[in-house]
């Protein structure tokens, strides 16, 4: 699971499926190069959006994406 804390990149490594959330909210985090030292919370707070909520449904995705 992920978490405020963890680099963009790493987290997008790890588990590829969030890049979806990324992309539903208009974020390019994963192809920018700020991301290699960036925090998922950082870069989402970055761009105005609550950085709790998408951390959350990043979460959902990964679940229902491990459950299949």
């Amino acid at each position: 699971m992920v978490n405020k804390d963890m680099n963009i990149l790493e987290a997008a490594q790890k588990y590829p499926v969030i890049s979806m959330i990324f992309k539903r909210h208009g974020l390019g985090c994963i192809g920018c190069m700020v991301a290699a030292g960036e925090t998922l919370g950082e870069g989402i707070t970055a761009h105005g959006l609550d950085a709790d909520a998408l951390i959350e449904e990043m979460n959902a995705l990964i679940k229902e994406a491990s459950a299949k």
